[in-house]
């Protein structure tokens, strides 16, 4: 469970993605009023939750839990040979590694 101002984080991202409450619960197929909970704060956010909600308002699992992100951590380099757009390239890998830092935090271990 993910505690702590995330529920405030979470409600930004809602409002800045322009989404109502309805229409973010409709993305993450989480229910309007565990939504509201997680965003009062009466409830934490379990893990699957906030991957969830990162993808439907385009942010990033540290952005939405106040954690480091590993995006200040990344140094990478890569090209696109299909015409793909690099910002969305990004993006995509910046949230599978933040949830394997996370994971790896959790001392979940990766399978095979």
């Amino acid at each position: 469970m993910i505690e702590g101002g995330t529920g405030e984080l979470i409600e930004r991202a809602r409002v800045e993605a322009g989404l109502s409450q309805r229409a973010l619960a409709d993305k993450t197929g989480i229910s309007q009023p565990t939504l509201s909970r997680i965003i009062s704060g009466d409830r934490s956010a379990k893990m699957p939750e906030i991957v969830a909600i990162a993808w439907a308002t385009g942010r990033t699992v540290a952005q939405l839990t106040g954690g480091r992100a590993v995006a200040d951590r990344v140094q990478c380099a890569a090209r696109a040979t299909n015409g793909s757009g690099m910002d969305g390239m990004r993006q995509a890998l910046l949230h599978f590694l933040e949830l394997d830092d996370y994971l790896d935090e959790q001392a979940i271990p990766a399978t095979i």
